[in-house]
């Protein structure tokens, strides 16, 4: 009998029909054979049984099979065939694992657990599901996830679907898919709030704010029952979080992401492949842990504990092939069959550890292979450089050609315009780029757009909250106000919250976020900034609230209909920098920028607060911009120290009220002195065009 391709599984040996084949891994159907072909990885189970079910009956299967590992095993990798015929109409499948249970040997096998695939693409959680039974010893039937089959369904019409490409106008949007929607006020569909459907109905609001990319908080299927509510303890890295559906997962996704490249919008995921949602060893067993935890996991020094460098419990053993091959499936899956653009991997730096949880920064696998996978799918790398045990921000992270979000512009940013001493060399340095972190040398080469530069995102105080409290308000949280960092560099503006705000106070708070909202339009790199920030939502001074699925998360729009004048400075300042491309370079700014003070200077006495520069922009076709940047709390006098007065027109003053703190273009006004008074804690910006040089 000759050999077969099918799909996927390549070569079709005859006697696949009898044995299965190991790759790939998870289940596959083979039309064409009318069978199923299920493989699964684990080095040291002793046995192994696959278990269907029906959704009427989750907890006794319609069939077993137990692998023979003489025929059933190539490696470490078991795996069976199944006539459909076979099935008995079965839709589910989970499996149970024989080995030892001993933890001093890294071992936690159980055959009493049912255990998900965690190549599934789909997951079904039973009536009976619980997190706390699948904690406990005993059985765990009816009580923990499953795995869906595959069926034979139409490949879905992508149409032409240009998956778009942004250069210096990339605009990032870090958003939760729930809390975006979740609130009646959110104008979407009742049935349709906190979906991807509900995102959908949000599109027009984007584009009229003019993001280019939406970052899109954890959508992996996560533990419903974990109480994490921004998804950082995933359950399953291929499906996406059902709770978020509308409808069918898969197909409302694919939908989304469709209707947001039809209008030019980057989709980019938060993915988490540092940690699971089963925690340490007190957590429940879904899968990784009873399938093989020696291989899947970081253990400590006493290996009945596990190694916790993610601060969630356990640490995946990421330089494993088991775990590589599993990332990278996945983020396959989701570059090829989503369509995704980018992915922003959190804790990134977990990727340098190797099997042993020591650090590798010269070539870890994983990075390597993450880096190959990128540039051959086309798709953006974005690292959160740091962890609990190791901080990587710049050159000392491996992934060369990755964006990295950047710390550092968030707190030099923050403190500077919170008016501390001794900021004014970090602004500038901030502003140009970050060469410090991602120097431009012959031997590195780094490029300013890899520099993520953000003030807020969703781990801290959202930008309305960072000019309202000094002190975080955790109490809700059910920690005693101890979670969350109290490193926050946030100033109140002299009245802590956000009850009874005598109008002076609000008035200077609505300045601030004009200023930063400044600062991370005009800087060299790539800009993010949180969803609402545009329009003063509030978390209540929550700067930690991963557990909070409520009001306090859910973006009120209402606030967007009070604070029009600040989403419409978000507009125009976002429109300012897409126009002007001299700003977001490929290249540091080097002879084109002239720093100067409120003179011919920069002041860096650790007491100055003051900085104003001119970017010339012909190397790009561009106008010149001359920047005035006031964080002292006294009016100052500065002079223009390029061209005549007549050359420059005023694009923004952040003292003054909408509609006149940013000027539309054409509507721009023309100087008449080269003297300029820049109020306390404003910051202007001028611009010269190219017909005036």
């Amino acid at each position: 009998m000759i050999a077969q391709r099918v799909g996927r599984l390549g070569t079709l040996e005859p006697q696949a029909e009898i044995e299965g084949v190991p790759s790939p891994l998870g289940v596959t159907l083979v039309e064409s054979k009318q069978a199923y072909n299920f493989a699964l990885f684990s080095r040291y189970a002793t046995g192994v049984t696959l278990l269907l079910y029906t959704e009427a009956d989750p907890v006794n299967p319609v069939f077993k099979y137990h692998f023979n590992p003489r025929i059933n095993k190539t490696g470490p990798i078991w795996h069976c065939w199944v006539p459909l015929a076979a099935t008995q109409g079965a839709t589910l499948y989970a499996y149970r694992l024989e080995g030892p249970f001993e933890p001093q040997a890294r071992h936690r096998f159980d055959p009493q657990k049912i255990l998900l695939d965690p190549y599934a693409r789909s997951v079904f959680f039973p009536p009976g599901f619980s997190r706390m039974a699948c904690t406990q010893p005993g059985p765990t039937d009816g009580v923990a996830p499953l795995g869906v089959l595959p069926t034979i369904t139409t490949t879905f019409d992508w149409g032409s679907d240009d998956r778009p490409r942004h250069g210096h106008d990339t605009i990032i949007y870090e958003l939760h898919v729930k809390g975006f929607t979740a609130r009646a006020n959110s104008g979407v569909s009742p049935e349709k709030r906190g979906t991807f459907a509900g995102l959908m109905e949000k599109i027009p609001y984007l584009q009229d704010l003019g993001v280019t990319v939406v970052e899109l908080l954890p959508v992996h299927q996560f533990d419903p029952q974990e109480g994490n509510y921004w998804g950082y303890m995933t359950l399953n890295f291929f499906a996406p979080h059902q709770q978020y559906a509308y409808g069918d997962p898969l197909l409302e996704f694919r939908e989304m992401v469709k209707a947001f490249h039809a209008v030019g919008i980057e989709v980019w995921l938060d993915v988490v492949y540092n940690h699971t949602s089963e925690g340490n060893e007190q957590g429940p067993t879904y899968g990784y842990r009873g399938i093989d935890n020696k291989s899947y996991y970081l253990l400590a020094a006493d290996p009945q504990y596990y190694l916790n460098d993610t601060g969630c419990g356990n640490t995946l053993r990421s330089a494993h092939p088991a775990v590589r091959a599993l990332i990278l499936e996945s983020l396959h899956f989701w570059a090829n069959e989503m369509h995704i653009d980018g992915f922003r991997f959190d804790l990134a730096s977990i990727f340098t550890r190797n099997s042993n949880g020591s650090l590798n920064l010269y070539e870890p696998s994983l990075i390597t292979e993450i880096s190959s996978f990128g540039h051959y799918a086309d798709v953006r790398l974005i690292a959160e450089a740091w962890d609990i045990g190791s901080y990587q921000l710049g050159r000392s992270f491996p992934g060369f050609s990755w964006l990295q979000w950047n710390g550092k512009f968030r707190d030099d940013i923050r403190a500077f315009v919170k008016s501390d001493p001794g900021k004014v060399a970090d602004l500038m340095q901030r502003l140009y780029g970050s060469d410090d972190l991602f120097p431009d040398t012959l031997l590195e080469a780094y490029r300013p757009f890899q520099s993520v530069n953000f003030i807020t995102s969703h781990d801290g105080f959202c930008m309305y909250d960072l000019v309202a409290y000094n002190h975080k308000h955790n109490e809700v949280n059910g920690h005693g106000n101890n979670d969350g960092s109290d490193h926050n560099l946030s100033w109140n503006c002299g009245w802590e919250g956000d009850l009874d705000v005598p109008e002076e106070i609000m008035l200077l708070r609505r300045r601030q976020i004009k200023n930063f909202c400044c600062l991370l339009m005009l800087a060299n790199g790539t800009p993010m900034f949180c969803a609402g920030d545009e329009f003063l939502n509030t978390q209540r001074g929550n700067n930690n609230p991963y557990n909070q699925d409520n009001e306090i998360t859910w973006l009120d729009w209402d606030r967007l209909a009070q604070n029009r004048d600040i989403f419409r400075f978000f507009k125009n300042m976002i429109a300012f920098r897409k126009a002007h491309p001299s700003i977001g370079r490929g290249r540091y700014w080097r002879e084109d920028i002239h720093w100067y003070g409120v003179g011919a200077h920069v002041d860096l006495a650790y007491h100055s607060h003051t900085l104003a520069y001119c970017l010339h922009g012909e190397s790009y076709r561009d106008d010149d911009i001359y920047v005035m940047i006031n964080a002292y709390w006294e009016e100052l006098v500065f002079v223009i120290q390029e061209g005549e007065a007549t050359d420059w027109y005023r694009v923004v003053d952040t003292s003054l009220p909408g509609p006149l703190d940013i000027a539309a273009p054409g509507e721009e006004g023309r100087l008449s002195s080269l003297k300029y008074l820049v109020a306390p804690r404003t910051i202007v910006v001028l611009l010269r065009p190219r017909r005036s040089r």
